[in-house]
């Protein structure tokens, strides 16, 4: 199953859940802009999906999440390309979450 993300994200179905496996653990899986849009399309997609009634979201390595990637925005920012994208991405996906129908 694949929303996107590269190899930093893995989506599969188990069953009647959908799980999410964040796999940047040499970054304490910190969440990048590819991340953030492929967790978005995945939930999208499972809120409209009947055979789906959880979500799980897991990580690898030693810790869940740092949360977003600051390198990358900070690198962004210093090579002139302000992450507005990202933080409009992001700040969607916040409330993709919040506003979430299944547990």
């Amino acid at each position: 199953m694949d929303f996107g993300g590269g190899d930093e994200i893995r989506f599969e179905r188990l069953g009647r859940a959908g799980v999410v496996t964040l796999t940047r653990p040499q970054a304490l899986n910190a969440v990048t802009h590819a991340m953030v849009k492929a967790l978005g399309k995945a939930l999208e997609a499972w809120e409209r999906d009947d055979g789906v009634d959880v979500v799980i979201v897991k990580a690898e390595g030693r810790a869940f999440s740092a949360g977003g990637d600051i390198l990358h925005i900070y690198e962004a920012g210093r090579a002139g390309r302000p992450p507005v994208d990202f933080f409009a991405d992001e700040y969607r996906l916040n409330a993709c979450i919040n506003a979430f129908g299944k547990p």
